[in-house]
């Protein structure tokens, strides 16, 4: 996912080529509905997450998908990025937890979504096993406590709102450039995605 300057130009040339199949065609919602995984990227705020993890030894990113849900919609819905990640020793690896960004859209043009951003959350938390011998050990009897730790942690889900009472909350257009039934290409600002259809998550 994270690109140096060749693939970036290589990718750029291609990204082009292919929108052009697509042009001018308004958004079939019923295509866009469902779960797409990040393939490439150079936009600034997900490659800085890239970076961290190959630079900081506890620090992990996992899949990246956006899920869209607008079946049956005509001018909108709702989409939701999602990061898996980790802490290494401390949760699963890649998949220790999830990263949830979510969003309403609506239509603005043939090509062109607005996004308003709703919530950030923290959910899925996978503790890892080393963890988990710590705070239960497993040749002892787990006790009543040590039990009811691990459940609180497995259902642990922390979340803020990105907007402020009575303002508008933070948003921005998204122009999907190329949509079929196995691929999405969207450009925002300072950056593309290319994705493909994945399967519904979990």
């Amino acid at each position: 996912v994270c690109p140096n300057k060749t693939i970036v130009i290589i990718m750029g040339k291609w990204q082009v080529s292919v929108e052009g199949y697509d042009a001018g065609e308004p958004i079939d919602l019923r295509k866009l509905d469902g779960t797409w995984r990040l393939q490439y990227t150079s936009a600034p705020d997900v490659l800085i997450l890239l970076e961290a993890a190959a630079k900081l030894p506890f620090f992990q990113v996992g899949q990246i998908f956006q899920k869209f849900e607008c079946q049956g919609q005509s001018e909108g819905g709702f989409v939701c990025n999602v990061v898996r990640w980790s802490i290494p020793n401390l949760l699963e690896e890649l998949e220790g937890a999830t990263l949830l960004v979510s969003a309403r859209f609506s239509i603005v043009s043939l090509r062109n979504i607005y996004l308003q951003f709703e919530e950030i959350s923290v959910q899925n938390i996978n503790i890892s096993e080393e963890l988990q011998a710590l705070i239960a050990p497993a040749i002892l009897p787990r006790s009543f406590l040590s039990l009811q730790i691990l459940q609180f942690i497995r259902a642990l889900r922390t979340q803020f709102p990105v907007r402020n009472p009575g303002r508008r909350s933070v948003g921005g257009l998204y122009y999907l450039s190329y949509l079929d039934g196995n691929m999405l290409l969207g450009r925002a600002v300072g950056g593309v995605f290319i994705f493909t259809r994945a399967q519904p998550l979990v």
